[in-house]
């Protein structure tokens, strides 16, 4: 007889932690108690299921890398008892946090499913209540004894997306996220559908290696039209700087000004990586197809592929802790370590 799958959640915060409170109509935080007096439906699960909060909750707009490391943590000491893991987790920097798991828990053979809810649960229309039973549901499904979806996932309104290939695109409607450059791992309907074929397994049995050395010494330096020569310098001469991503137009276009050329190069050379992020959702950058991405590459300039901004982001804070090199670094950005791009 098969054993009953078991299912940790943590509790982090964001609106599907909240509740309305009838008297006052403010929202208020929520134990597994009260989630499952709204979700009865957990106690005939057929799951056993235990909850760690983090208190006081975290609205996602709050959330550091110490997060990260406090989730990544409790996964660890967990990781025997239970077959998969579920976040609850304020939606505005969700794709930020599933990125950042996705790096730091090496050699991953478990589900850890983030997801959260545009409305509070308990409220009409809320889809908490769906979010949270599909994510569960996702998180100890088998077959063959073997998880089906052994990633770091966002599972939002019937979507099951690759974690560091999400971003938000949503703040008003149910479908908040999306994957624009790789397609769901599963639809969620009347039943579940996988495709495994775009899902992860891991080759080999190895243990859990936990990852926690995270360096935030990276910027985003978005270019637009009528950017200033004095802008990009204040950015690219910031105390203790070690990465630029470069979010660039197009295939991984810049303008060609010298004074452009020059700061970067000069920023190159003092040790810091430059990295061209696409602004556009969908696609890849692919400097040397334009003339105004040729320069980019010949100064040193590293392709994010197709790179969602949270996952590169989140990348080099992880490379930069891990490596002291900037050319140890440099050589771990071309490489597809968790799924997270398409090498061109």
């Amino acid at each position: 007889m098969e054993k009953e799958s078991s299912v940790l959640l943590l509790f982090t915060g964001g609106t599907i932690s909240m509740s309305e409170d009838p008297a006052t109509g403010a929202l208020r935080p929520i134990d597994f108690d009260r989630l499952q007096n709204y979700m009865p439906e957990l106690k005939h699960s057929g799951i056993r299921i235990k909850s760690i909060p983090f208190l006081p909750l975290i609205d996602s707009s709050d959330v550091q890398p110490l997060v990260w490391k406090r989730i990544v943590r409790a996964i660890q000491e967990n990781y025997e008892e239970f077959d998969g893991f579920v976040v609850l987790h304020g939606t505005d920097t969700m794709a930020y946090s599933a990125s950042a798991l996705s790096f730091m828990l090496e050699n991953l053979s478990k589900p850890v499913i983030f997801t959260g809810a545009q409305l509070p649960i308990g409220m009409m229309r809320s889809d908490a209540k769906e979010n949270l039973l599909t994510a569960i549901e996702i998180a100890s499904a088998k077959e063959n004894g073997r998880p089906i979806v052994p990633e770091v996932c966002i599972f939002f309104e019937d979507n099951l997306f690759r974690g560091n290939r999400t971003t938000k695109k949503n703040a008003e409607h149910f479908n908040a996220f999306n994957s624009y450059n790789y397609p769901p791992l599963a639809k969620a309907g009347v039943h579940i559908k996988y495709f495994r074929s775009y899902i992860h397994y891991p080759e080999t049995e190895t243990r859990l290696r936990v990852r926690t050395r995270i360096d935030q010494h990276v910027v985003i330096l978005k270019l637009f039209p009528g950017i200033t020569e004095q802008t990009v310098h204040a950015i690219l001469h910031i105390d203790n700087l070690k990465a630029v991503v470069l979010e660039s137009f197009g295939a991984g276009n810049a303008p060609r000004w010298t004074w452009l050329s020059d700061l970067l190069k000069e920023a190159i050379g003092r040790g810091i990586l430059i990295v061209n992020k696409t602004q556009c959702s969908t696609g890849s950058v692919e400097m040397g197809r334009y003339e105004t991405s040729l320069n980019l590459l010949q100064l040193g300039v590293i392709s994010a592929f197709d790179c969602t901004t949270e996952a590169i982001v989140t990348k080099l804070m992880y490379l930069l802790g891990e490596y002291v090199s900037p050319d140890d670094v440099k050589q771990q950005l071309g490489i597809n370590m968790r799924g997270e791009m398409t090498v061109l």
